[in-house]
């Protein structure tokens, strides 16, 4: 064997070696939990949409939209005589909403959503009039005003009518400018909570030994199945570099618990890896009961002074489908459970029904969920 020969399976097995001795990556702390503090505010506002080209409010069924016209108006110096009947179909009223992410500042800019709040039919062309946005607590965060854009398209001529996306929704990017900013609490105090989004008991451990075998001390406890408190510096620029690197660890999530999710609105299933079956039989069948119901005349015979009747004929037929049974065999996995679901050839809602009658049966082994 020549000495290159020998060179290269000896790197190869090194090679070897250290990809399955590497240690496994997990994932990462800031996938698995949050710091408590840190999240972000929902705002919402009242406003008035112009420019529409017809489309705008019917104000004698929306009242509320020409009392806020008369309001905007007033406040520009204008005032319109009582009893004055006025047509808007270029105004619609809106509900303005927006998300004020974390540690926000005033002068920042972020995207606003306008909703028709009346009976408008499109809000395409349309522009947003200044509109406060307040938070929960009744203050103003921030001001909205800007064009509206609206994605959807709709056309409509002779009684014909169509329609591609919603008409009475859009979005103005960076239409809101934040005017004051939400305290934070996370210099406050020397302990910093972190939050996980789904509670395990096993993965909070694992975060707070993880977190002490990094920094080689005690930092971290955890409380509960979804929190874990960690000792952090008090100045903010540590504060900021130690959570910085915090979230950066990865951590062994470990299998996640079995589930089902069924979403009856839209009939998907969704299931995780972990779902297992024990071993079953299932039987899925459809009954079909048909009836059908004919109408014939009876003719009197030639001379017999009868009268004309209708008789009806029933004919009523039973008709079973259905594959017979299909066996799942015991420790199934999700492919397994999906292909074999998917022989008896039943729709999402059957497939709720079987998981249902198996998880009564004690061999399916996760949570069913309807959402």
């Amino acid at each position: 064997m020549s000495r290159s020969l020998r060179f290269s399976i000896v790197a190869i097995v090194l090679i070897g070696l250290m990809i399955a001795f590497a240690p496994a990556r997990g994932e990462r702390l800031k996938d698995l939990a949050g710091i408590a503090g840190v999240r972000s505010n929902q705002l919402i506002g009242y406003g008035l949409v112009v420019g529409l080209d017809n489309t705008g409010d019917q104000t004698t069924q929306t009242p509320f939209t020409t009392q806020a016209l008369n309001s905007m108006l007033a406040q520009l110096g204008i005032t319109i005589a009582p009893g004055t009947t006025m047509q808007l179909k270029n105004v619609a009223a809106v509900m303005v909403t927006a998300q004020l992410d974390p540690f926000a500042q005033p002068g920042q800019t972020i995207d606003v959503t306008v909703s028709s709040l009346g009976n408008a039919k499109s809000l395409r062309g349309g522009t947003l009039l200044l509109a406060p946005l307040k938070g929960a607590d009744g203050q103003v965060y921030a001001m909205a005003q800007g064009n509206v854009g609206v994605p959807g398209a709709g056309a409509q001529a002779g009684g014909a009518k169509t329609q591609i996306n919603q008409l009475a929704t859009g979005r103005i990017p960076s239409g809101a400018t934040v005017e004051r900013a939400v305290p934070s609490a996370l210099g406050q105090g020397a302990f910093i909570d972190l939050d996980l989004r789904q509670p395990d008991f096993a993965v909070s451990q694992r975060i707070a030994d993880a977190i002490n075998q990094t920094y080689g001390m005690a930092l971290a406890n955890a409380l509960d199945g979804r929190v874990i408190r960690v000792n952090a510096p008090i100045e903010p620029d540590a504060r900021v570099r130690f959570l910085a690197r915090l979230e950066d660890l990865d951590i062994e999530a470990g299998v996640p618990a079995a589930k089902v999710v069924f979403n009856a609105r839209t009939g998907s299933i969704v299931m995780n890896k972990a779902v297992v079956l024990d071993a079953c039989a299932v039987s899925h069948g459809n009954l079909t009961i048909t009836i059908n119901t004919d109408q014939q005349a009876s003719q009197p015979a030639p001379f017999s002074y009868g009268t004309t009747a209708i008789t009806e004929n029933t004919n009523i037929s039973v008709k079973q489908e259905g594959n017979g049974f299909t066996m799942l065999r015991a420790g199934a996995k999700l492919p397994d459970v999906v292909r074999a679901l998917n022989t008896l050839g039943a729709t999402p809602q059957d497939l709720l029904a079987i998981l249902q009658a198996i998880k009564a049966a004690g061999a399916l082994r996760a949570e069913l969920e309807i959402i």
